[in-house]
């Protein structure tokens, strides 16, 4: 499988997997920065001094660019692919620029595999989360797991699946990122952060994510004008301390809004 491997980007990732996987010079890799192409020798890949030499021969092609970059890269490199390559692209981007993408792929005789990676490549390396999706998803398990790729899954055959697990997700994953800097900075501010935190722990009651969901938006359905009467204060209380509401700005809007509305309850298959 590493004869046939190519990488297209040699960041973070791109060098995690390779160092991880020892793919050893039958992998071949490709960056547009000079200083990443001279990093690949460390990680015992072949550096291609352009993106042909590097795709020519390449079955599997892992795409690991940045995100505003993932589209040029689909419409610069699928001419470069060998007929019936597959192309994975594994980049953080919304489900329509990989469907945009995937034809691109297509038109140009290779076959599109949507990626979604679900955690930091750090430490997982290649045991991270991957999810599949695309006709050629199936294909892709088998190549991804020859490569060493450990923690592999097929979630449907619609280019776009994948990619929206993982930017829904990632609503959630980095919105609490984001609410939790709001919040500290406001109760260092004033003064309160270990009584705001050992509350936080006294209240806290895990739950499946599920149960969690929907008590969640029952709560707000049931209690939403009055909830965002509240966090209008919480906006004040920030503004106060120097702190701009910009997520608690958001929670006021979106409590104000589901408040009333028919509660949807999510399926259990």
């Amino acid at each position: 499988m590493t004869q046939g491997l190519a990488l297209v980007g040699f960041g973070e990732a791109g060098s995690t997997f390779a160092t991880a996987g020892q793919w050893g010079e039958g992998a071949r890799g490709f960056d547009l920065l000079a200083e990443r192409r001279a990093a690949m020798a460390g990680a015992g890949i072949t550096a291609c001094a352009d993106a042909r030499a590097a795709l020519e021969q390449a079955e599997l092609v892992l795409c690991l660019v940045t995100a505003d970059q993932a589209l040029a890269a689909a419409n610069d490199f699928a001419p470069m692919l060998k007929p019936g390559a597959i192309w994975c692209d594994m980049n953080s981007v919304a489900p329509d620029t990989k469907r945009a993408a995937a034809k691109l792929v297509e038109a140009a005789g290779g076959r599109y595999v949507d990626v979604a990676v679900l955690a930091p490549v750090e430490p997982a390396r290649l045991a991270v989360p991957l999810l599949l999706a695309g006709k050629a998803a199936p294909e892709a398990e088998v190549a991804l797991r020859a490569a060493g790729f450990t923690n592999v899954r097929v979630v449907g055959d619609a280019v776009g699946r994948a990619s929206a697990i993982k930017m829904i997700r990632s609503v959630m994953v980095k919105g609490i990122e984001a609410l939790t800097a709001e919040m500290m900075l406001a109760a260092e501010q004033a003064g309160v952060a270990d009584e705001v935190l050992a509350s936080l722990d006294a209240s806290e009651k895990p739950r499946p994510w599920r149960e969690r969901a929907e008590y969640n938006i029952e709560r707000m359905v049931t209690h939403g004008l009055r909830r965002a009467a509240e966090m209008e204060e919480s906006a004040k209380t920030l503004q106060g301390l120097g702190v701009e509401p910009v997520m608690t700005a958001g929670t006021v809007r979106r409590q104000r809004e589901q408040a009333g509305k028919p509660i949807k309850r999510s399926s259990t298959t």
